[in-house]
Formats: structure tokens, C-alpha cells, sequence
């Protein structure tokens, strides 16, 4: 790995040996790093990491969304879990167009799914942890019972995104404290949400699925005229699946399977590891086009293919076949833009990402959502659950694969995944920024293997995406490569927002040496011990 610039703004990587812990928030880390020290596993540091996340940033994660994680445990095979939620088995698209929709709205009570959080946590910690839920909890339950210092970018998008919450009285009420959001330095308490932990500390899920947290969230979301009934979380569970895998630089590239969209980013992988991407072959402008390009035929194939896999038309091992992927990258040339794919959907959005290794060798690959910012901005104002809104994500087109049914998952965006090599866990990683990450995986590991790039300056290195007919940059490619890439055909738009949010720990096995990045562009960091 290169040595960093150390006279440019950056930061180093993380170093470990006995353990580390990767998260977008300073109290998550160092939470995981102490369910570590004090003999915790990295199941078990995940899982407390995630909970302080769902209260400290409350516009990105939550316990009213969804969880997938893929778990390496020591010296196993590598596994996933689906925690997304279903849709109310009284859900139906054909009511809905009789009604005159055409896209599910995404504050409404039908864009609600069934978290799958609560319980993806409870299976997890059964399945792989080492301490009961009623310790890992505590660090969360104690700040939102007694509050936290609100960091910078979570003040920035809770400002940024308050219309979402000031839509419901409830929501407004708890999040917009005074009628505005907090700002920096500023101390936020949620004791309603520190006593729903509670209650799921000491019973698990039933704490959350049945009794008064579940009667509350299915009252509320009846009388805004949603499907909803309590058998529908009294019946939830998530799915421990086989994880699909793809080959990039001689190394074998993890993802969950469908509903979520891992599968883009293998096929983008598939496509660019047909080309030379290192310094010496190509441009920085060449490189950011050969990624809007596989982006490009990526996401037509997702938007087209992807769905709950019960409903799926298209096999995933076709899809990442040698003819199919051999005719997408035959498509691409090197000075011209093919016709871009158009994406009329929901806008997914935000998530928050853990990665976690420990002194044994298990890994663990985590990612937790709401969807949108502050997810529906529907609040169940006595338990504190803020509900995600994945049901928006569903499609009301007749015949689509992706088309609201009863008891149905929508495609997914939220991605962990896990790089290995010879058979080894190699790099617990995760890129945050909804639609984004699927492009994110593919640039992280692009910098990492084709430029040498260290997890840190991989985070760091400017961000590009070609989505929706627009090619946004951020400012760091500069006006010569914006200017190339015009010439192109790309329509070229500059940033306005920083482009996602990654955390990684790759593990130097031949020097039993972990090596930890953080993304500048969200509050957290990468720690090792």
C-alpha cells in the first residue's frame, strides 16, 4: 500500500492487532472498542456499535428500519443475513392504481415496511454473539435516556432534511425540539426510544414485534391508512441466505443476494475487471468514465431484474455469466457515452455502515437504514420509533418484478460486503449513500486494487456517479478531467453534497496487522487496539 501525502488534508489508517471497529459516528466506535476490550466478540461490538448509531443518528438509522449484515465467523464459511422488511400481507399495487397512484408516496403510510432490524439484531447475537442484548444495549439506551452531543454532519443533515419530520406532529415534536433542529454541540435526549431499548433488552424481540411498541406503530400507521396489522410483525423474520460472490483482481468480492442490490456492484465489478484501471494504463478521466459506463449497464440490469427472489425472472448466476457480462463490457468505448439508463423511482438515500474484527478472527460486515432521511417521518411518539419508508421503493407497474405484493421485500440498496482471498477474509467493507453504493463498492475496491490505495485514502479519493443521465463530481477531479469527460458526452454536474460514506478494515494476515479507514465526509472513525 502507498504511503499518504502527509502535507495534503487527510488522515492516517487505522492500525490494530487485537481487535478494530470501523463506524460514521466517534460514540459507535468507541463503543465497539469497549464491548471488545471487555471480551466481547465482533458480533457482539457490532451490535452494541449499531444501537448507539439508530440513537445518534437519528436522520440515518434507526430501530423502525432494516439491517443486513454477512458474518465471517473464525476459520468458517461466510454467511449473510436478510433483515429487510416485508410489505403488509394486505398490501396490494392494484388497490393502490384503483385509487390513482402511479408511485408510492414516500411519507405515506404505504411506503412503511416491517423493520427488520430488531430482529436481524436478535438472530445475529444468537446465531454469533457472545454477550445477551441486555448489556449490549446500555451504551444506547444510556444516551438516549440522558442524551448525546449532537456531532456536526449529523447537525448538518438533520437540518438539512427537518421538512421530513415537521410533516407529523409527533415527529416534530421530538426531532425539532423549539421548532428547530439542534445544532452542533447541542444535547439531544430520547427517553421514549431509551425505553423501547429496554423493553427489547429484556425481551428480545418480542419486546419490539408484539406487546405496546407493535400496537402503537400498527395504530398509528391504520388511522394514516395503511395495510398494517399486528400479525404482520408478530410473523416477521429475517433469513440467514448464502452470499453471491464475484472475482476482481484475483480476489472473490461478497454481497447479499438480491432483494438487495449487491448484485449491481458484482456485475460492475465483473465488467471493469475486464479493463486496466492502474495509473499507468489509464487517465483519471478514462477511469471515471469506464465507472459511469458499468454503471450505467449495471443499473439498467438492476432496475429491469432485481427484486424479492421469490419474484426474480433472471437467475444471478446468468446475470454474472461470462456471455452476459462479456455483451455489457463489449458495449463500452473508451471516448463516447452510451444512452444513459433513467431511473423514475424512489431516490434511496441513507443508511449508516459498521465493520468489526476481533483478536479471534471473526468479521462481521453490518449496515442499518431507514431509506430516506429521517426515513416516512412518521413517528410512534410513545415507543420513539422513527418507521423507514422501503415500501417507496416498490414499483406499482403491472407485471414489474419489483411490483407491490402482500408479504413482499422491495429491492434493496443497503449493501454490506466482504472481500476475500485464498479462502480467507480479506476486508469487512461498506459504502453508504443509497443508490450510490453499489458505484461505491466499485470505486472503494478499484482504488484499493488497481491503484494501491491504503482503506483511508481509498475513502478519500473524489467521488464520482453517473446516475439518472447526470455524471455528478466532486470538486476534488478538478476542471481539466470535468472538461474531458464533457467532450465525452457525459453531462457533468458538480457535487453539491458529499457522495457517500465508507468504512473499511482490510486484514494483513501475513503480518497479523489490521488496517482501518473512515470517511472524512461523515463524523467517525476507524479504531484498533
Amino acid at each position: 500500500m502507498l504511503e499518504r501525502d502527509y502535507i495534503s488534508p487527510g488522515r492516517s489508517a487505522a492500525l490494530g492487532e487485537n481487535g478494530m471497529a470501523a463506524t460514521s459516528h466517534p460514540l459507535a466506535t468507541t463503543t465497539a472498542i469497549d464491548v471488545l476490550r471487555a471480551g466481547g466478540n465482533a458480533m457482539d461490538a457490532a451490535l452494541a456499535a449499531v444501537a448507539v448509531q439508530c440513537v445518534v443518528e437519528p436522520a440515518m438509522t434507526g430501530i423502525g428500519g432494516d439491517c443486513f449484515a454477512i458474518v465471517a465467523p473464525a476459520g468458517k464459511a461466510p454467511i449473510a443475513f436478510n433483515g429487510s422488511g416485508r410489505s403488509p400481507k394486505a398490501a396490494s399495487a392494484p388497490a393502490l392504481r384503483d385509487q390513482g397512484m402511479t408511485q408510492i408516496a414516500a411519507r405515506s403510510a404505504h411506503a412503511v415496511t416491517i423493520p427488520g432490524a430488531v430482529d436481524a439484531w436478535c438472530q445475529l447475537s444468537e446465531a454469533y454473539g457472545s454477550m445477551g442484548l441486555d448489556r449490549l444495549l446500555q451504551p444506547a439506551i444510556d444516551l438516549a435516556e440522558n442524551g448525546y452531543r449532537v456531532t456536526g454532519r449529523v447537525a448538518l443533515d438533520w437540518a438539512r432534511y427537518q421538512s421530513t419530520v415537521a410533516t407529523d406532529a409527533d415527529a416534530a415534536a421530538c426531532y425539532l425540539p423549539g421548532g428547530k433542529p439542534p445544532r452542533t454541540g447541542e444535547k439531544f435526549v430520547h427517553k421514549q426510544l431509551a425505553e423501547s431499548l429496554r423493553r427489547i433488552a429484556r425481551a428480545g424481540r418480542a419486546g419490539f414485534y408484539e406487546g405496546p411498541v407493535a400496537e402503537e406503530i400498527v395504530t398509528k400507521l391504520k388511522a394514516m391508512g395503511g395495510p398494517h396489522a399486528l400479525e404482520d410483525f408478530a410473523d416477521y423474520r429475517g433469513d440467514f441466505v448464502e452470499p453471491i460472490s464475484a472475482r476482481f483482481r484475483g480476489h472473490d468480492v461478497l454481497e447479499c443476494p438480491p432483494n438487495g442490490q449487491g448484485l449491481a456492484a458484482l456485475v460492475m465489478l465483473r465488467i471493469l475487471d475486464g479493463f486496466d484501471l492502474s495509473d499507468s494504463a489509464v487517465s483519471e478521466a478514462d477511469r471515471v468514465h469506464l465507472l459511469a459506463e458499468a454503471s450505467n449497464a449495471a443499473y439498467t440490469m438492476r432496475d429491469l431484474l432485481i427484486a424479492d427472489p421469490a419474484t426474480m425472472r433472471v437467475p444471478v448466476q446468468d446475470i454474472l455469466s461470462d456471455r452476459f457480462i462479456g455483451d455489457l463490457r463489449g458495449k463500452i468505448a473508451l471516448d463516447r457515452v452510451q444512452p444513459p439508463a433513467i431511473w423514475t423511482d424512489a431516490v434511496h438515500r441513507d443508511t449508516v455502515y459498521i465493520s468489526v474484527v476481533d483478536k479471534d478472527g471473526n468479521v462481521v460486515s453490518l449496515i442499518n437504514s431507514i431509506f430516506n432521511a429521517f426515513g416516512s417521518g412518521i413517528l410512534a411518539p410513545q415507543s420513539g420509533v422513527l418507521l423507514q419508508n422501503r415500501g417507496s421503493g416498490f414499483s406499482l407497474i403491472q407485471g414489474h418484478p419489483n411490483e407491490l405484493a402482500g408479504g413482499k421485500r422491495p429491492l434493496h440498496t443497503i449493501i454490506p460486503a466482504l472481500v476475500m482471498k485464498d479462502g480467507k477474509p480479506l476486508m469487512p467493507f461498506g459504502v453508504m449513500g443509497g443508490q450510490f453504493q453499489a458505484v461505491g463498492h466499485t470505486h472503494f475496491l478499484s482504488h484499493m486494487f488497481d491503484r494501491g490505495f491504503d482503506p483511508q485514502r481509498a475513502n478519500e479519493a473524489p467521488r464520482s456517479f453517473a446516475f439518472n443521465g447526470t455524471l455528478t463530481m466532486e470538486a476534488g477531479f478538478g476542471d481539466a478531467v470535468r472538461a474531458d469527460l464533457v467532450r465525452r458526452g457525459h453531462s457533468v454536474a458538480w457535487a453539491e453534497d458529499p457522495i457517500g460514506g465508507c468504512q473499511a478494515i482490510y486484514i494483513d494476515h501475513q503480518r497479523g496487522l489490521l488496517i482501518g479507514g473512515s470517511d472524512h465526509r461523515k463524523d467517525g472513525l476507524a479504531l484498533g487496539y
